[in-house]
């Protein structure tokens, strides 16, 4: 029965259209089960009715449209109950609907499975024959299995369907990830990197050392090629989005990229080997990482690593010739792709992989292009030069839609513009409400910035600050003069306001290249604060880094990540007076009036056990910092990654808000000041409900910061706690999803969670 199913599951999915996937299911489970009727419903939501697809055994006339309301026979008897049936004479089941037309009146028995995805009827598998008799146990089992399995190959079955032009009862438009607001209409393109690693065969040299030159002059022209691409986009990017090129210059150094592909060139390898080898190297490690922004770095590393193959092999980039109103579409759209399409022509973009964490994602939300990802199972091709409509609200796409909804899309859009430029002029007031609280406002950081931040509106400091990248990039642990260079760097980039410095946050679900760790569940491992206290020796050199770094500026605070335990913070503080100390020894003697100020140390909430351990941690620390985006996983205990129950991860969860509730009440009652740094801080709906439940600091991405301020200075204060009170009577994210969106409706302020003005 297993291999059955295998192949029937294997024919389906070789399937080019929706159609030939269904006559496939059909004709295999009728042949399988040796009935002498199959069929597959498939449900109209719209229409209320379950439309017959394809039958191998009734008569379906060529464009015959043959359905049955919802509530109507067999069909919807086992939908309804989403469980199967298994009637011996279905004619006398007083659910049984005759359909003339089909020729249906000479089969009695009747097994009928429903088809779901994902908590969603998508249709039913029935198999009926002429004899009046109960299916077999194992012929039930057998219909119920493919059913199941069937559910996802339908699903994306009829993905690929709907674009190629085949008639779908019950999906108008593929879904995706939003990850950059706005809409975007126009025609598709269809971008390619010009050479590619998986392509490359692997070849010896005995030459090493020319390798090594086609390499380095490989780099050159890379390195070249990047800071065009960065000019070209300069005047329309925020000058901290900017930082993305010189990550990508810095993952070329030596010390990163370069050293890795020449000690596989000195192995005998030839150069295009080795850097699909040490690329490849690199990709693994950080795609197995928790760590949604970390983990999109995998994409920047394969970018640069086909950026470099293109000039090895020769492949000089292709001039390309873009629609006037062009949306850009790949498989994984990159930041040096997105800035290889000319402004005034690009509107939006999909990325048929990847997250709303990349840095094509982070780039088009700086640049205000419409974006989504995650486009499930719809080959490139398909999408080849089609007209679109692109919602980055609601992440879905529309394929070649009609005029009546362009029209209405064009006018979402011009209001849309309307409303950004509104925001853009306003951008220089306070961070406060209509009724005068003030609301600090900063931004989250992780990149090589040496960049001043003068172009993103005012924002009170970097409310997290992600040290991660210059440890992951290496073959070794970077130095503390290499860790106090880049630390330096961003404090004296943000002079007189505050740098929050998350310590070091690796471990066994973010791995380094030259420190691998193996274990079964390392979302729960040795991660984080667990790993450095483990090896003070990493944890000292890092501190010492931040401290002399922060000398004669003073705006360092440092922030200690996946606290579990007192112990934890206590040890910690140990180790940080003992780096002050011998920083300050070593300093002192050659300047005796220098003034060396301990930081401010703060602790993350990201470990549901804080929630209760408040009181104990608040005297030995000097602030709080609510990590949103962890805090909501291991609260639902959802990895946000697996598609299987990523819909369960969502910050409007009643009980997250009641945990983010209690945790401002006590730490408002301790007298310690508390932030939050996560996406939810970000989200016009998420900074409503905070700021109603008495967080008065907000760190997100610097593309949110114009948004959260007009919204603020929109808002009286006392009108939220309405709001708050029915929010905390919600029992489910949807209720508290429309409260929200009805009060920023009322305010005039729906358009930043939906299209339109």
């Amino acid at each position: 029965m297993l291999t059955l199913l295998q192949r029937i599951v294997e024919a389906v999915n070789q399937a080019p259209d929706l159609d030939s996937a269904l006559r496939t299911i059909v004709e295999r489970a009728r042949a399988a089960l040796g009935s002498d009727v199959c069929s597959v419903y498939l449900a109209d939501h719209d229409a209320e009715q379950f439309v017959l697809m394809a039958t191998e055994g009734l008569v379906l006339q060529e464009h015959e449209r043959v359905a049955l309301n919802f509530g109507e026979g067999l069909i919807s008897l086992a939908a309804q109950r989403e469980e199967p049936l298994n009637i011996a004479n279905a004619t006398e089941h007083p659910n049984y609907k005759f359909v003339e037309s089909v020729g249906e009146e000479a089969f009695k028995a009747m097994l009928v499975a429903p088809i779901i995805h994902q908590r969603k009827v998508l249709g039913v598998l029935a198999a009926q024959q002429q004899k009046a008799r109960a299916f077999s146990a194992e012929e039930e089992a057998f219909v119920v299995t493919l059913a199941a399995q069937l559910a996802t190959v339908i699903a994306h079955a009829e993905a690929r369907g709907l674009v190629s032009g085949h008639y779908s009862p019950w999906l108008r438009n593929l879904r995706a990830l939003a990850a950059a607001p706005g809409v975007a209409i126009g025609q598709a393109f269809i971008g390619r990197p010009a050479a590619t690693l998986s392509a490359v065969v692997p070849r010896k040299t005995d030459y090493p050392w020319r390798e090594i030159h086609k390499f380095r002059k490989a780099v050159m022209q890379t390195r070249m090629q990047l800071r065009e691409l960065a000019e070209q986009v300069a005047e329309y990017v925020a000058e901290d989005t900017l930082a993305i090129f010189d990550v990508y210059q810095s993952m070329l150094d030596a010390a990163s990229l370069g050293d890795a592909v020449e000690a596989k060139i000195k192995e005998g390898w030839m150069a295009q080997t080795a850097v699909k080898m040490a690329v490849d190297g690199f990709v693994a490690q950080f795609e197995e990482l928790d760590d949604s922004y970390l983990r999109e770095r995998a994409v920047d590393i394969r970018d640069l690593g086909q950026r470099i193959l293109s000039f090895l092999q020769d492949k000089s980039e292709q001039s390309h010739v873009f629609p006037d109103m062009c949306i850009l579409i790949a498989e994984e759209v990159t930041a040096s792709m997105l800035a290889g399409v000319p402004r005034d022509k690009l509107q939006g973009l999909v990325s048929l992989n990847g997250s709303a964490n990349s840095h094509a994602a982070i780039m088009a939300r700086s640049m205000g292009i419409p974006a989504v990802f995650g486009v499930s199972d719809v080959p490139l091709a398909y999408l080849s030069d089609q007209h679109l409509i692109v919602d980055g609200y609601s992440g879905d796409i529309f394929v070649n839609p009609p005029a009546q909804l362009i029209q209405e899309y064009e006018i979402l859009r011009d209001e849309e513009r309307e409303l950004t430029d509104l925001v853009s002029a306003n951008r220089d007031y306070p961070a406060q409400t209509e009724d005068g609280l003030p609301i600090s406002l900063q931004i989250n950081a992780g990149l090589n910035v040496d960049h001043h931040y003068d172009n993103i509106g005012p924002f009170e400091g970097i409310g997290l600050y992600r040290t991660e990248i210059p440890f992951m990039m290496r073959e070794r642990f970077p130095t503390e003069k290499e860790q106090y260079q880049l630390y330096k760097q961003i404090l004296k980039g943000c002079r007189d306001k505050p740098v929050i410095m998350r310590t070091l946050d690796v471990g066994g679900d973010k791995p380094l290249p030259y420190f691998p760790i193996q274990e079964e569940n390392p979302f729960l491992g040795w991660r984080g604060i667990r790993m450095t206290l483990d090896h003070p020796e990493i944890f000292l050199v890092q501190i010492r880094a931040m401290l002399r770094a922060n000398v004669g500026l003073h705006n360092l605070q440092i922030l200690l990540p996946m606290i579990s335990t007192v112990d934890e913070v206590e040890e910690s503080i140990r180790l940080i007076n003992q780096a002050y100390f011998e920083v300050r020894n070593e300093l002192l003697p050659n300047n005796p009036a220098l003034d060396f100020k301990r930081p401010l140390v703060g602790v993350m909430i990201e470990v549901p056990a804080l929630l209760y351990q408040l009181d104990a941690i608040a005297p030995k620390v000097d602030f709080f910092s609510v990590g949103t985006n962890d805090l909501t996983q291991y609260l639902l205990a959802v990895d946000r990654n697996n598609p299987r129950v990523a819909n369960l991860y969502d910050s409007f969860n009643p009980g997250l808000l009641h945990a983010l509730q209690h945790v401002v009440n006590r730490c408002n009652e301790l007298r310690k000041p508390v932030s939050v740094c996560g996406e939810m801080a970000g989200d016009p709906g998420g900074a409503l409900l905070l700021v109603a439940m008495g967080y008065r600091s907000l760190s997100m991405s610097t593309h949110n910061l114009d948004k959260v301020r007009w919204i603020l200075r929109h808002l009286d204060s006392k009108m939220l706690q309405v709001l708050l009170t029915q929010v905390m009577s919600a029992t489910h994210p949807d209720q508290v999803r429309r409260l929200v969106r009805i009060k920023l409706e009322a305010l005039g302020l729906g358009g930043f969670v939906r299209a339109g003005k």
